[in-house]
């Protein structure tokens, strides 16, 4: 029997995996700040599911974590899909701080607790969504690029660590461009918006395969080597919005 943890499962693409990995047998704890639509899947899947209500920021997510995988009955898999973004061409100090504190700080601590489990318990795989603006620093989203090149780094650490003690702990950093979920519901416009149920299929394999990293989808794994080969002179002069 196959155990995971949805972190960040009430929406978008936590929700959707939560639904991939029942319909392929696993049994699943989910939890997010906002759990009513978690309970309506622990209604639907009676015995499969496991519910808890986790907001990552506090200081006893981790404690909560624990609990979630004890009466789940274990974690072979760790998700966490839990973030928050937005353009802030202000610059307005509450924004950039919740960022931080959710992308980061929350980010780590129950990547961070997962992994201890996964040290004490056999080993285990933890994915992570990141993504793309991680690669460089966004004017227009200044705190949310840099937390998820935070995001990048740590699992890229992380993984280096495991090897290091010989553990059995698999990373995955999933790192997609625009998604259409409830995130981007601001009424911007996003370029290359993709549909989130592609976005998991891409994800799925992810998983399966154990990639280390995952850049989704074609588009993006096109535009980001060449975001990367900008020299830095010419990128702090363009006018890129996320």
């Amino acid at each position: 029997m196959k155990y995971a943890i949805i972190m960040g499962a009430s929406s978008g693409m936590g929700h959707e995996v939560s639904l991939r990995l029942l319909a392929e047998g696993w049994h699943i704890g989910v939890a997010a700040r906002h759990v009513d639509e978690l309970e309506k899947l622990e209604m639907l899947y009676s015995g499969k599911v496991v519910t808890m209500q986790i907001d990552i920021t506090s200081d006893n997510a981790p404690q909560k974590l624990l609990q979630l995988v004890n009466r789940l009955g274990g974690m072979d898999l760790y998700f966490h899909s839990s973030g928050i973004g937005k353009q802030n061409m202000l610059l307005d100090e509450t924004i950039e701080s919740n960022t931080v504190t959710t992308n980061a700080l929350g980010f780590t601590r129950m990547v961070n607790t997962a992994f201890h489990y996964m040290e004490q318990h056999q080993g285990g795989h933890i994915v992570a969504i990141s993504s793309i603006a991680g690669v460089k620093g966004l004017g227009a989203a200044p705190s949310y690029s840099a937390t998820k090149a935070f995001q990048n780094i740590y699992i890229q650490a992380l993984e280096q660590q495991a090897n290091m003690r010989n553990l059995n702990i698999s990373f995955t950093d999933i790192r997609p461009g625009f998604v259409d979920t409830p995130l981007l519901n601001d009424g911007k416009r996003y370029p290359m918006l993709m549909d989130t149920k592609k976005v998991v299929d891409e994800i799925m394999k992810a998983i399966h395969h154990k990639r280390h990293t995952r850049i989704i989808d074609w588009r993006y794994r096109i535009l980001v080597p060449l975001w990367q080969m900008i020299p830095n002179g010419l990128w702090r002069r363009l006018r890129i919005r996320k």
